[in-house]
């Protein structure tokens, strides 16, 4: 077990170099609502195959999702383009740090042909941040929603992209491509900005995410929070109530798990019964969808909450007397 414990700590600290310094942080025993099953689905190791034969990287692999069994073995996989290395040293992201590569032209047409071969009705693309880049990975997110466009046309589209901070009209050709929902998560309070999102801006992101519906006010918007890093109540639903000025439509709050020793430590567990108060808090303030779970990630059921999310949507239309 000692050995183990050491092989550990040495792939964690080569992934992410900028934390091999820091004390550990013990990780806390996972409680019984939070525990998962080993993946172990025929279709989960097809789905494996296919993204490794079409030389893709997923969220769900590098961020170490707790939902990968599940959501792959109903072929739902989260793509994640330009690479997997992060420009970004967030205290919580499992995703490995450093200098990223070059971009590969071919990855859009690589994605879409793996969307089409899945037969995705709804697909969740996010990247790594590339601060690198003049246009933060714009050009290239337009270009992955243009080929998933040509080769599924029925296919709706979902991104979840860094937040282009400090890169003018980056935004702007995101926009232009026409996603169906435009995601950018918070993640946590402003509070806890300095240690767990350093490299970010709270209001930078809020304004982001408002922008996106000035420019096309037709593409749902997105958020997420992760609990249990220290937040307090009062602190998540000022942050809600932030979202709403944004009109933002959709909400994902879910429990922050520590992927090693060196990543920001779990404050609390937060209780189900904690995260359906907070549903219920963020129904009353009027967003068109709400995913408050332990589980709950940025693209977990996501195509069913994508089905909800529009209907939603027509329903306050139609309610306004506005012909959908």
């Amino acid at each position: 077990m000692q050995r183990i414990s050491i092989d550990h700590r040495v792939r964690s600290e080569l992934r992410h170099p900028e934390k091999a310094h820091r004390p550990d942080n013990p990780v806390q025993r996972k409680p019984d609502w939070i525990r998962v099953r080993a993946p172990s689905s025929p279709v989960y190791a097809e789905t494996r195959g296919l993204m490794r034969d079409h030389k893709l990287v997923t969220v769900c692999e590098e961020a170490a999702c707790p939902n990968i069994g599940e959501c792959w073995s109903q072929r739902h996989a989260t793509m994640m383009i330009m690479g997997e290395i992060c420009t970004r040293a967030c205290s919580f992201c499992n995703v490995a740090t450093g200098l990223p590569h070059a971009l590969d032209a071919g990855e859009p047409e690589r994605v879409a042909d793996a969307v089409a071969k899945l037969g995705l009705r709804h697909v969740v693309v996010t990247s790594v941040d590339r601060d690198d880049l003049a246009d933060g990975g714009a050009g290239h997110f337009a270009r992955t929603i243009a080929a998933i466009r040509a080769a599924s046309p029925g296919t709706t589209i979902e991104i979840l992209t860094p937040d282009f901070l400090r890169k003018p009209g980056a935004l702007e050709i995101v926009v232009a491509a026409r996603p169906d929902v435009f995601n950018h998560n918070i993640e946590t309070v402003p509070r806890l900005y300095p240690g767990i999102r350093p490299g970010a801006r709270y209001y930078q992101s809020v304004r982001l995410l408002d922008d996106v519906k000035r420019l096309d006010p037709s593409i749902f918007t997105k958020s997420g929070m992760m609990l249990g890093l220290g937040e307090e109540r009062m602190e998540v639903l000022q942050v809600m109530d932030d979202f709403r000025i944004a009109d933002v439509d959709f909400l994902t709050l879910g429990q922050y798990l520590q992927p090693t020793p060196k990543h920001a430590a779990v404050a609390r567990f937060v209780s189900p019964a904690e995260f359906d108060d907070y549903a219920a808090a963020a129904r009353a303030k009027g967003f068109l969808q709400v995913s408050a779970t332990p589980l709950t990630r940025s693209s977990y059921h996501a195509d069913a909450d994508f089905a909800a999310l529009r209907d939603a949507r027509e329903r306050k239309l139609a309610a306004q007397g506005i012909r959908v």
